[in-house]
Order: C-alpha cells, then sequence, then structure tokens
C-alpha cells in the first residue's frame, strides 16, 4: 500500500514568480494628444505564461498636428547647453562699443575752427576793396633857381589806406619824360611821396614846368612851375 501523501504536498495552481515585480507609470508621464484619447490598443499578458527574464512591450506612436509638437529635454547636456548661451548672451553685452566716432568727434571741432580762420583770412586778402587814389600834389624846397641849381621836386599821393601799388612817371617841358615807376604802399598807409631832382646848367632864364602823373589805379595829374635865372 501506498503511503497517503500529504494534500500539502501536491502541487497546486503555479503562482507569479516571488522574483517578479510591476511598475506604475503616473499620469503625468504619459503624453496624450489634444483631440481625445486615443483608440485603445490593448494587449493582454497572461502573468502565468510570461517569463520573468524579459518582457517587452512597445507604446505605439501618437502622431501629433501641426502646433501640437511638444520636447522635452532630459539629462545634464540642456543645463550645457543653456548656460552656454547665457555665456553667449552675456559676452554680446559686454563688448565694448567702438570708440572711433568718439575720436573723430574730438578732432571735428579743432579742424572746424581752423577752416574757418582760414577761410576769414583769404576772403580779406581777395575780397578787400582795390587801392584808390584821393589827391596827387607836387611841391618843391625852392621853386626859384640862380646858376647850376638843382630842384628836389616832390609828388605827393594820397590814398584811401587800402594795399595796394601806384604806378606814375614824371613828365618836364620839352616832352622829356622819365620811365614808368611804382610804389607800394601797406593797408593803412595814406601817403606817399615820389622824387625828381631837376638840374639847371648854363647861362639864360627860363621858366618850365614839371609835372606828375599817376596812371593806376586811377588817373591823376599835377604840376609844379619852375624858375631858372643865369646872367
Amino acid at each position: 500500500m501506498s503511503t497517503p501523501q500529504d494534500p500539502r504536498a501536491l502541487p497546486g495552481p503555479t503562482g507569479p514568480d516571488d522574483d517578479y515585480s510591476a511598475t506604475v507609470l503616473a499620469s503625468h508621464w504619459i503624453q496624450r494628444p489634444v483631440g481625445g484619447p486615443p483608440p485603445e490598443d490593448t494587449t493582454r499578458v497572461d502573468a502565468k505564461r510570461v517569463d520573468s527574464t524579459l518582457v517587452d512591450t512597445t507604446v505605439p506612436a501618437v502622431p501629433t498636428g501641426p502646433g501640437e509638437e511638444t520636447v522635452l529635454r532630459f539629462g545634464p547636456g540642456v543645463t550645457t547647453a543653456l548656460a552656454h548661451r547665457v555665456d553667449v548672451t552675456a559676452a554680446a553685452s559686454a563688448t565694448p562699443a567702438p570708440r572711433r566716432r568718439g575720436r573723430w568727434r574730438r578732432h571735428v571741432v579743432p579742424v572746424c575752427v581752423l577752416a574757418v580762420v582760414l577761410g576769414f583770412l583769404w576772403w580779406r586778402d581777395h575780397s578787400s576793396t582795390p587801392l584808390s587814389v584821393r589827391a596827387v600834389a607836387v611841391r618843391a624846397d625852392r621853386t626859384h633857381l640862380v646858376c647850376d641849381g638843382t630842384a628836389d621836386v616832390v609828388g605827393v599821393v594820397r590814398t584811401d589806406g587800402h594795399e595796394g601799388t601806384v604806378a606814375y612817371r614824371w613828365v618836364r617841358d620839352g616832352g622829356t619824360t622819365s620811365p614808368v615807376r611804382h610804389a607800394s604802399l601797406d593797408r593803412g598807409q595814406r601817403t606817399v611821396r615820389v622824387h625828381l631832382r631837376w638840374t639847371f646848367q648854363g647861362h639864360g632864364r627860363q621858366s618850365t614846368t614839371a609835372t606828375l602823373r599817376v596812371l593806376s589805379p586811377t588817373p591823376h595829374t599835377a604840376s609844379l612851375r619852375l624858375a631858372y635865372d643865369c646872367p
């Protein structure tokens, strides 16, 4: 006879493996489309027939429409990229602006002042009123000469005081003329004197005239009579 076996030792229904564990994901880790719950695609797996070494569950991808894509970034790379972007922005904002414009501005004022001064000097030299002769007179230290006498005839030319040159010549009786001569006047000089030395020789009596002719800038004439007497 066989010994009756303990009913507790008989094989019963196989229970779940003691090493098996399940992980439950919270609902906020699952991305759902905005348009409503996706169609159910459920695969039931019998716990009794699954090997505890590997379970591969594939969740079908849910297409998203335009404007509905959501990107979640995890890991240390996010902090590194953000820090790099902040560093680039800070470096760009901290870059000093070029100072060339400031240097040019410092030189603009002196250059403008110098240009104004040079322009004024040029205008004063080129836009001044030309010299004008106001009056001409002739005189001498002696008008009555004796034998072998010499007369120092002086012509006095009066101007308006502007800078310029006076062209003149002396004319004596008998058609004798001197070459054209020039007298220069500075600014503010209103009078210039020109001289003629006239010498008489021989015996006789003579009355003659010395004439000063101003040719430019404006023509003027002045004369002086001289008497010579040598018995």
